[in-house]
């Protein structure tokens, strides 16, 4: 299954930078009070290294919960 999981986040990555490839062109980016102009093939690739540090914190974060909340349960139960 290990292997079926990085074949997905391969294609992903490998999607992701074709599209980043094939759009360089100059965007405009507002955020709160400021605005900044940069290649949207950038943009897409600071996205996407964003979205997989945010997910995998999420997933640590939940795992650590699970496991916390078996051992009580367990501790609890004897």
């Amino acid at each position: 299954m290990r292997w079926v999981y990085l074949i997905v986040i391969v294609v992903f990555a490998i999607a992701t930078i074709i599209f980043a490839i094939q759009n360089f062109e100059i965007v405009t980016v507002s955020f709160l009070n400021s605005s900044f102009r940069l290649p949207l093939a950038f943009l897409i690739v600071l996205i996407y290294v964003l979205g997989m540090v945010t997910g995998s914190s999420l997933f640590g974060l939940l795992y650590r919960t699970i496991q916390a909340s078996r051992r009580h349960l367990s501790q609890t139960a004897s």
